[in-house]
């Protein structure tokens, strides 16, 4: 068995052939222009060179013909859950599903999401463990998917939208504490980041109000004092992480970036007081619109979801879009984020539609899914534009997105860190 093992790590980590990128048209993410005739060197993990016309390949270099295609920095989609993928069912099998049901769903959700173009994602939330072993099998070449940074277990209050024990029979209704991501003040708010780290997360995610899918009436409510949440922010730095906040309600995520978190999820019902509070504190937003208009689509559907959360999957749902469109116009720093694990694993780009719907020009939604999350993440040396030296995780589409946003929901070629997992 150790045999094996070793003799799958030596395959799956074995060097990478060097490949020209023969690409029709490039699209430059900062600059926000589409480049015509370029060829992309790469070698090994990294990009090697970017220049003008289509270069002939040197000895042992593999030309790769992306003649007729656009190509770009690979997609980032900064809100996913990989563990999980809403369905009927879901609720149900949070009592049937061991934790390696998950792992094995996870495994196949990941490539899913790499084969439709998005070569790093940040997962928001994850029980068990699931996400952190997927994110070390996937560095290891075990099995295939993006590049994950994992929040671990969010972090709620008692009841709130986190609290893994929401919904169940009163014998099973527990008092979970830190360690299983439920606080209640400053103590534990502080216990709790350090169970992260211990546990091996690369950054915090709190669930600052309520949540539309938990399993209580309140979708939109403030769960944490801001005192909480300081003490979370606080003790988080300690560890070099960013606080991620899920919130709805005005209030909750006004408490959250006076407490200073790094990004709001969701945002759905930000007043004009939150828009100010971004534009002083800087801080990113990931909007989600996809999850919201699948909670509304499926609120129709009978039997999708249990009752106490189709009034707020109707209420909730339908309005991120319009927030979009007005905090985009206030000039809110936007990072692409989708949520999937709510709507499904793989439609990610989804969002770069819906995003244009909304105002925001294709060739910024496309810099929203590369340049963006790599600042958000603190990553853009490494990622996020296709340029000498950072990797080589590059995205082609069959058509120019500047000119058809619908493109980018057929991917033709796919490469992270120069291995290729899609070709036209």
């Amino acid at each position: 068995m150790l045999r094996t093992l070793a003799l799958l790590l030596s395959c799956a980590l074995a060097p990478l052939p060097a490949a020209v990128l023969h690409c029709g048209k490039l699209i430059d993410v900062e600059k926000l222009t589409v480049l015509e005739e370029v060829s992309i060197v790469t070698s090994g993990d990294e990009i090697l060179r970017v220049e003008p016309g289509f270069a002939a390949p040197a000895a042992g270099e593999e030309a790769i013909d992306l003649r007729s295609h656009t190509c770009m920095p690979g997609w980032m989609d900064m809100h996913v859950h990989l563990a999980s993928e809403s369905n009927p069912k879901a609720y149900e099998e949070r009592f049937r599903l061991n934790a390696a049901d998950y792992a094995f769903r996870a495994a196949v959700h990941a490539k899913r999401t790499l084969l439709a173009g998005f070569t790093t994602v940040r997962d928001l939330g994850t029980r068990d463990g699931v996400s952190i072993a997927l994110a070390r099998a996937i560095e290891q070449g075990l099995t295939e998917g993006p590049t994950i940074y994992n929040a671990g277990r969010a972090l709620a209050t008692t009841g709130g939208h986190a609290d893994p024990t929401n919904g169940v029979r009163d014998d099973l209704m527990h008092d979970p504490g830190p360690a299983e991501g439920v606080v209640n003040g400053v103590d534990d708010a502080r216990k709790a980041v350090r169970q992260r780290y211990k546990e091996g997360s690369d950054l915090i995610k709190i669930t600052a109000t309520g949540g539309v899918l938990s399993v209580a009436k309140n979708g939109q409510n403030p769960q944490f004092t801001e005192e909480e949440i300081r003490a979370i922010v606080e003790t988080a730095k300690d560890y070099d992480f960013h606080v991620a906040a899920h919130a709805h309600g005005a209030e909750g995520i006004r408490r959250a970036l006076r407490a200073g978190v790094h990004s709001i999820e969701h945002g759905t019902l930000m007043d004009d007081e939150g828009i100010r509070l971004f534009q002083e504190t800087a801080a990113w937003w990931v909007p989600t619109i996809s999850a919201g208009k699948f909670v509304a689509e499926k609120a129709e559907v009978q039997g999708y979801y249990p009752a106490v959360i189709i009034p707020k999957a109707l209420a909730i749902g339908p309005q991120v879009q319009e927030t979009f469109r007005k905090a985009y116009k206030a000039g809110v720093k936007i990072a692409f984020g989708t949520d999937c694990g709510v709507s499904p694993h793989g439609s990610n780009a989804k969002e770069f539609v819906y995003m244009t719907e909304a105002g925001m020009p294709p060739l910024e939604a496309i810099r929203a899914a590369t340049l963006s999350p790599a600042q958000l993440l603190g990553i853009a040396d490494r990622v996020g534009t296709v340029a000498p030296g950072k990797a080589a995780d590059i995205v082609a589409t069959p058509r120019d997105p500047a000119e058809d946003i619908t493109a980018t929901l057929q991917p033709s070629f796919v490469m992270k860190r120069g291995r290729v997992y899609r070709r036209p």
